[in-house]
């Protein structure tokens, strides 16, 4: 699994704001991210969120990033749009649910999909919530302290 994007933001854009427009907190692209063992990524708006949170890091897939922007003829977005934590490239995500897994020496433990919801037709295009069924990406618990870095050249 090579990590190609990672992303945080200090606010929740779609979380709590159902039947209001969407936030406007930004996803912010950076080299590495910190982190915490059940706790999240430091500077994340998910950091602390709660005890035993599934999503304290999430990932998504390249590919499928990829597949949604050819299907839907958007080229203009980022998978920033997605708001994801790690874009990976490489790796059956959904294989890692109900598995702890390594990456960059970091433990994990997939928890369940990250699954799609309707804030995607406007973060995206319409229909990507549909597109995305069964390919949402991964949310984890981080079950070790430490480093993940962008591995894109």
């Amino acid at each position: 699994m090579k990590v190609l994007h990672l992303y945080i933001s200090k606010a929740h854009s779609y979380l709590g704001h159902h039947g209001k427009p969407a936030g406007t907190t930004p996803m912010v692209e950076v080299p590495s991210v910190e982190c915490v063992a059940g706790k999240g990524i430091r500077g994340d708006r998910f950091f602390g969120h709660k005890e035993d949170f599934k999503g304290q890091i999430t990932f998504f897939s390249q590919e499928v990033y990829q597949d949604l922007c050819e299907r839907f003829h958007v080229y203009d977005k980022s998978s920033m749009a997605f708001r994801r934590n790690v874009i990976v490239e490489d790796a059956d995500l959904n294989s890692l649910i109900g598995r702890e897994f390594d990456l960059q020496g970091v433990r994990f433990l997939g928890m369940e999909e990250c699954k799609p919801c309707y804030w995607m037709d406007q973060a995206f295009h319409e229909g990507a919530e549909e597109a995305m069924q069964d390919r949402g990406g991964l949310r984890a618990r981080i079950l070790s302290d430490g480093i993940i870095r962008s591995e894109a050249a």
